[in-house]
């Protein structure tokens, strides 16, 4: 008859083991985790446990990188609106004074579908933020999201005069194309068949057409 095995006679799940890396390194596979955790489960599923397992490192590991999960997050974002924003904010010139306003947002248009299609997880970060992202993220994309704004209204103040009745209130409508094109944005990643960028642009063609012939 055989003895019992008793709890400590098991054998103990082992921790991950992490080889060591420089710190640089390391910092980016944790990101690179912790964004797949969001992109996969959403902000809701986002934690350091979570994102240890996915990186297949412990718990300590994470802690040694950053601070705690706010830190990672606000690190994440900052990559990830350092690679769309910066594009994003040089597809829009400081002034419109040598561009056909049309044209040229016709042409943003598909620019920006491109940009969709090439780093859809970035865009998803930004633009499909449910209730439970942390406050902090909502307040880094909110910034950036104003500052692409002022850009857009800045854009649309250099512009040649309208063609016929009042000017346009650049803020006013620097509000609507954002606000419309972050909705489109989310169509797209969400259902990349819904609309596509030249039935898109020819509506803005036919909108602003009306203000600048």
């Amino acid at each position: 008859m055989s003895t019992p095995t008793s709890p400590t006679d098991r054998p103990r799940r082992r921790r991950p083991y992490a080889p060591r890396v420089p710190i640089a390194e390391r910092r980016e596979q944790l990101l690179d985790a912790a964004l797949a955790v969001i992109v996969s489960d959403g902000y809701g599923r986002v934690s350091i446990d979570a994102i240890a397992k996915r990186a297949q490192v412990a718990r300590s590991v994470v802690y040694g990188a950053f601070e705690d999960l706010d830190d990672l997050l606000l690190t994440l974002l900052d990559r990830q609106q350092e690679r769309a924003f910066t594009r994003l904010l040089a597809s829009v010139p400081d002034t419109l004074r040598t561009h056909d306003p049309v044209d040229f947002a016709c042409e943003a248009v598909h620019r920006m579908a491109a940009m969709l299609r090439e780093d859809p997880d970035t865009w998803r970060l930004i633009l499909l933020t449910p209730a439970t992202t942390p406050s902090a993220v909502h307040a880094r994309i909110e910034a950036d999201r104003e500052r692409f704004r002022r850009r857009v209204a800045a854009w649309i103040e250099s512009a040649p005069p309208a063609t016929a009745g009042p000017a346009p209130d650049p803020e006013v409508l620097a509000h609507a194309l954002v606000a419309s094109a972050e909705h489109f944005a989310r169509l797209a990643l969400t259902s990349a068949e819904a609309i596509d960028a030249t039935r898109l642009a020819g509506q803005l063609r036919l909108l602003l057409g009306g203000i600048w012939s």
